[in-house]
């Protein structure tokens, strides 16, 4: 955490934050409590959103540690390593239990590393996912709790982009990499599973957000991952689809599936620039 202490800032009224005991003190007194698993939160005493549940983390956390979307990562750490080989702080927005962050700190040898995301339960996970990050709840809707300038990587898996608030806190030259799905992501199972769909329109709303920046790389992949139905299971309850699905109608959905299906994994990384 104290590695990252320059690149936080206090939720209350921006002013940097200085370590004090078990809390971060800023000048203006504003203190936020370091929690015994190894995070702060900075999300100021409100969350728009309370993020994802203990339930949620759990099932995610299972579905990584076997590896499914190991190809993600890969593919996001080595994008990583071609456009920043000296990247010297990376901000993971929205980066729940500090997964993805942690292979791209792999990739990046000096690499620090900041994972911001609202969900308690995903930040005690991130505050040990990799001894470079530092766990901060942060409400990606808000203004993040960073400074100005402070990230030379930025990275959105998978998750809400705060276009304004990236743009404030990468630094000019900065790189900004998304991970996005395919139409064909999880194909196989979405339907019949009773997931959430993607966004007919995703494509064009990103190009919108990143129009503000420089391109500098897009890169698809897509592989077939062979999942049984527990981790089907996980599939489904890791993600916002947990939200609209019954369980015991996804038991049934789940029993009527082989004992393994292969389901495609297919994501967009769109790598772009914020100007000098």
């Amino acid at each position: 955490m104290l590695a990252a202490l320059p690149a936080l800032r206090c939720p209350v009224c921006g002013q940097p934050l200085a370590a004090d005991a078990r809390r971060l003190v800023c000048p203006a007194g504003h203190s936020a409590d370091l929690a015994r698993q190894g995070y702060v939160n900075l999300t100021g005493g409100g969350r728009a959103h309370p993020g994802d549940t203990a339930d949620m983390v759990a099932a995610r956390e299972r579905f990584l540690a076997a590896g499914h979307y190991a190809p993600v990562a890969g593919a996001l750490a080595q994008l990583a390593a071609e456009l920043v080989p000296g990247a010297g702080r990376v901000v993971d927005v929205g980066g729940g239990t500090g997964y993805h962050l942690a292979h791209v700190l792999d990739a990046l040898p000096g690499a620090g590393g900041v994972c911001l995301d609202t969900s308690a339960p995903a930040l005690r996970r991130a505050a040990r996912a990799h001894p470079r990050a530092a766990a901060v709840g942060a409400d990606v809707w808000r203004p993040l709790p960073l400074a100005d300038g402070c990230a030379d990587l930025v990275t959105t898996v998978f998750a809400p982009r705060g276009t304004a608030e990236v743009t404030r806190v990468l630094r000019p030259g900065g790189t900004w990499v998304v991970l996005t799905p395919l139409p064909a992501h999880l194909g196989e199972v979405r339907a019949v599973l009773g997931m959430l769909g993607v966004d007919e329109r995703k494509d064009e709303r990103l190009a919108a957000e990143l129009a503000g920046f420089a391109p500098a790389a897009v890169r698809e992949m897509s592989v077939l991952r062979p999942l049984g139905r527990e981790a089907l299971r996980d599939l489904v309850l890791m993600g916002p689809s947990a939200h609209h699905v019954d369980a015991d109608g996804l038991d049934e959905r789940l029993a009527a599936l082989p004992e393994v299906v292969d389901v495609t994994v297919a994501v967009r990384l769109t790598a772009v620039t914020r100007p000098a």
